[in-house]
């Protein structure tokens, strides 16, 4: 499973009456694709995947898979068509993205249940954090992530979130779960840059430290992190596109200078009303993709317009 680059954890559109907006959710796919992100996440923090039915919940991952599907054979033909008119040789890229399905719950059982509906589905790997509420000592969080890992097939990059989940995966938990053949990676969102470089200097054979904190990618690229699961990408796909080819080219003057100029509008979100922003700012305000659900709420209008103005500087 490739997971170098720009994974999108997408939002979900809905329409005027509340209702899953599934054309609007396959453009929204088809368009992250032509910005260059390596893979979209479904059913993530910023896909308000915890206000889903059963119903929603599939329809949500098979949009998101078909469309991805649909994109890259249209993408296969144009290379083809284009090689063919130059005489030359196709070499049989895949133009391919990641697909990696959340499967959160808050039931360790349920989210193998989610595990296996997500490979029935053709999604490539899985995202899952530490179960919320429950508030589980290190030696429950070791046994949540083994029990999923031996039941699915599909490798498993693991969610550190703590102000969200309300426990942390602390170091010598992840160095145990590191070692596990279908634990690949773990997504740090803790905020703790610390805690991430320690995991990074650790260099966990086969494992990658996954940036998910927006305003610290420089930081994790710069430090050897190859990979960065961003809300923010929903707003910004193609700079941070820019900026991690940047960093991989050694330009950490043009690095630097992308996440100068995206900057604000990250710490904006970063302060306050994350996912409505996301929404509002989805290809930096040029779709309109509908309102957050209970029991999140609409930003103020004024809140609204001061960060999409941010968008246009």
């Amino acid at each position: 499973m490739n997971i170098n680059g720009i994974l999108v954890p997408i939002v979900t559109p809905f329409d005027n009456n509340g209702n899953v907006d599934a054309q609007k959710l396959t453009t929204l796919v088809e368009a992250f694709i032509d910005k260059g992100v390596a893979g979209i996440v479904a059913c993530g923090t910023t896909g308000e995947y915890y206000t889903f039915s059963a119903a929603e919940r599939e329809l949500v991952l098979t949009t998101i898979a078909e469309a991805a599907k649909n994109k890259a054979a249209k993408n296969k033909g144009a290379e083809n068509k284009g090689a063919e008119n130059k005489g030359a040789e196709n070499k049989g890229a895949e133009n391919k993205v990641t697909l990696i399905a959340g499967i959160n719950s808050l039931s360790t059982d349920h989210s193998i249940e989610l595990a296996a509906q997500a490979k029935a589905l053709g999604y490539d790997g899985l995202m899952l954090s530490a179960p919320p509420y429950s508030l589980p000592e290190q030696e429950g969080v070791i046994a949540h992530f083994e029990k999923v890992a031996d039941a699915s097939e599909l490798p498993i990059i693991m969610y550190n979130f703590p102000a969200r989940v309300g426990v942390a995966i602390e170091f010598d938990t992840v160095a145990h779960l590191a070692k596990h053949p279908n634990i690949v990676g773990v997504k740090e969102s803790s905020g703790d840059f610390s805690h991430a470089l320690r995991m990074l200097q650790a260099n966990f054979d086969d494992f990658e430290v996954v940036c998910g904190c927006d305003d610290q990618p420089v930081d994790f690229f710069f430090w050897g992190a190859k990979s960065w699961i961003a809300g923010a990408a929903n707003v910004f796909p193609a700079e941070q596109v820019a900026l991690f080819n940047a960093t991989q080219q050694g330009d950490w003057d043009k690095a630097k200078q992308i996440m100068s100029e995206i900057y604000p509008a990250i710490h904006s979100m970063e302060s306050g009303n994350y996912n409505q922003k996301a929404k509002a700012g989805c290809l930096k305000g040029s779709m309109d993709i509908g309102s957050v659900r209970v029991p999140l709420t609409d930003m103020p209008e004024d809140e609204k317009a001061e960060f999409l103005a941010l968008l246009s500087k």
